[in-house]
């Protein structure tokens, strides 16, 4: 069976003030997190929660994924940035053209997110949380397919979508070229065996689908979680949520 994609999770040096900033974007709750963190759990079809974990690791490079949200008009787009800005985030520059219509900007901790110009086709079944876009290769959008049950709704010139049965945001990987990875990523993903699943057995199936073990070297028995990375090496974890 699949696993269920329980949170992304973000490294941040304020894990409250993170929280607060995405809370007041998105209009999710806030709720206590088992691993010191703070957690948010969606108020729409969005089947995954925040989680926002304590972390002093210096930024090496951007992330690999970012947000990209949605907007119903013009004057919706202008709304959403300028509640963003007032929250505490900033616009961010990473090459985007003048012509381009959406604007790029970055959270309190400098993580980018995008929100997306009105009339957009490819994310016009999406609610506010449009998708989670992502650098990497076609094959790590058929591992990620393969390991949550999520159909393919793109795979065309090396880039590849999915999407859960139930709806919420796609998750998009952009092909070739990409940038190579430097240091541990400050967001990944947090899986949890599907009702009745036993956390190893899962381990061991997505080991079985491309994935690779990281903590080798520790008694998985012991272990609340286990770290893997997916075809691309960007870490993920298997645990049973508390």
């Amino acid at each position: 069976m699949a696993s269920h994609l329980f949170a992304v999770c973000f490294d941040a040096r304020d894990p409250l003030l993170l929280a607060r900033f995405w809370s007041g974007l998105l209009g999710w709750e806030t709720v206590d997190d088992p691993r010191d963190g703070i957690g948010l759990v969606p108020t729409d079809d969005t089947g995954f929660r925040l989680r926002f974990l304590p972390s002093q690791a210096p930024r090496t490079g951007q992330n690999r994924m970012h947000f990209d949200l949605t907007s119903t008009s013009l004057e919706d787009q202008r709304q959403t940035v300028a509640r963003a800005l007032e929250l505490g985030g900033a616009h961010l520059d990473v090459g985007q053209r003048p012509e381009e219509g959406h604007v790029v900007l970055a959270d309190p901790e400098g993580n980018a997110f995008c929100v997306i110009e009105p009339g957009n086709n490819f994310l016009a079944d999406c609610g506010f949380v449009g998708a989670l876009a992502c650098d990497g290769s076609q094959e790590v959008g058929y591992f990620w397919s393969k390991a949550l049950g999520w159909p393919l709704v793109w795979d065309q010139d090396e880039e590849t979508a999915i999407r859960s049965p139930h709806g919420g945001p796609k998750i998009t990987w952009g092909g070739p070229p990409l940038d190579p990875k430097t240091g541990k990523g400050r967001v990944h993903f947090d899986l949890a065996p599907s009702a009745g699943g036993d956390r190893q057995a899962e381990a061991d199936r997505l080991l079985s689908l491309g994935a690779t073990l990281l903590d080798a070297g520790q008694d998985q028995a012991k272990a609340d979680r286990v770290a893997l990375a997916d075809p691309d090496g960007n870490e993920f974890f298997v645990a049973t949520p508390r």
